[in-house]
């Protein structure tokens, strides 16, 4: 039975990602502190759980020992406090990714699968390709962006097989319903369920590029079971829809009862990824398709 470590196990993409590693046979270990103040967390009871920091080394180095792959999705993903709180967020996602890949190569784990974010390209015009210049606006993407750097290094300078995926604006089950454009179906489908307007920002032209929960975490294991040429460990993949849909698009979709609030500075107007590379090489695509979802929630909530 394989074994899988998860950091961030119990929060939205991480659960999602443990109960189908479960579903399909590994012996699952999840790591994590329920940090996130915007989220409701979601222990697997077939996993073991653990409450424990990832930049205390000491706390988890031994639940490293037999594992083959590791997943590390555990990160300060709120924008507004990485902002706020800069050296903080350079702690929990600089250094705790430099301690779980610590904690992995010395483990002998066969592979490192590292969640990263699509708010690398900033302001870039799309579609954006791995191979596109950096843009990092905020401290979030700037620290999450340097981990990458980790990984890569760890790669060449360790021989540890790692895996980075930048994953673009993320939706489905157990999405939180606070925060920015990756939880904006949470927040809609939560605004129509309690009979309020629905709040778009600006005009609602703005174009998202939306990935389902359910196909990252098939990226992931993917990536845990397929042998890539050795010359993509320690590279990009992004995980995307590849194709995009407006703001006001989604909205009619859930209801007809809208309000317009002020457009927010420092937002791209569009997302819009290229994943040539991640189906070549992974052999990986979407498979949900984002209307059939809304409509199904939609009818589910009526």
């Amino acid at each position: 039975m394989p074994k899988s470590l998860v950091t961030g196990g119990a929060g939205f993409i991480g659960s999602n990602l443990v109960d189908m590693l479960i579903d399909i046979g590994h012996e699952v270990v999840v790591i994590d502190n329920c940090s996130a103040d915007n989220e409701t967390f979601y222990w697997n009871q077939k996993a073991k759980n653990y409450s424990r920091d990832i930049c205390d080394y000491k706390a988890i180095r031994k639940l490293f020992d037999g594992v083959d792959y590791v997943f590390h999705l555990a990160a300060e993903a709120r924008l507004q406090n990485s902002i706020q709180n800069p050296i903080e967020t350079a702690h929990k996602n600089f250094v705790g990714t430099c301690v779980v890949l610590q904690c992995a190569k010395e483990a002998g784990v066969k592979k490192f699968m590292y969640s990263s974010t699509s708010s690398a390209y900033g302001l870039n015009p799309p579609p954006n390709s791995e191979e596109d210049p950096r843009d990092c606006l905020n401290p979030y993407a700037t620290t999450k962006i340097a981990a990458e750097d980790l990984c890569t290094l760890y790669t060449k300078l360790y021989g540890l097989k790692t895996v980075i995926f930048r994953y673009f604006n993320v939706y489905g089950e157990r999405s939180p319903v606070t925060g920015q454009y990756s939880l904006v179906l949470g927040i809609f489908l939560d605004q129509a369920r309690r009979g309020e307007p629905l709040t778009i920002v600006g005009d609602g032209s703005q174009r998202r590029d939306f990935v389902h929960v359910k196909d990252i975490s098939y990226a992931n294991i993917l990536a845990a079971e397929t042998e890539i040429p050795e010359e993509y460990y320690g590279t990009i993949f992004n995980v995307a829809n590849g194709k995009n849909i407006s703001i006001l698009e989604l909205a009619n979709m859930i209801s007809n009862n809208h309000v317009f609030v002020p457009e927010r500075s420092g937002e791209a107007k569009t997302t819009l990824a290229t994943i040539d590379k991640i189906k070549s090489i992974l052999g990986w695509e979407p498979k949900i398709n984002i209307e059939k979802w809304i409509n199904d929630n939609v009818n589910r909530q009526n």
